[in-house]
């Protein structure tokens, strides 16, 4: 398994950093490619949308990944 990568981003004004594993920056970064969207930008948008109380948001991040793929999936079948 892949260590966990960090990166910064600067989401509304303050800097966050994110630890996620490479297959997940991919995914983001693939995912933020096909809707024409910086990859900070994608950040800030699922951090927008979390609930702060629920998950963290590399947690967040990770699950927002899931559900994209999820619903590509169906999508085809």
């Amino acid at each position: 398994m892949n260590r966990p990568q960090k990166r910064s981003f600067q989401i509304r004004g303050h800097r966050t950093s994110l630890s996620l594993e490479q297959p997940f920056w991919e995914a983001l970064r693939e995912i933020a490619d096909s809707e024409e969207k910086t990859l900070a930008g994608l950040v800030a948008e699922i951090d927008a949308k979390r609930n702060a109380t629920a998950s963290g948001l590399s947690g967040a991040i990770r699950i927002f990944i899931l559900d994209h793929y999820r619903r590509k999936c169906r999508d085809v079948l």
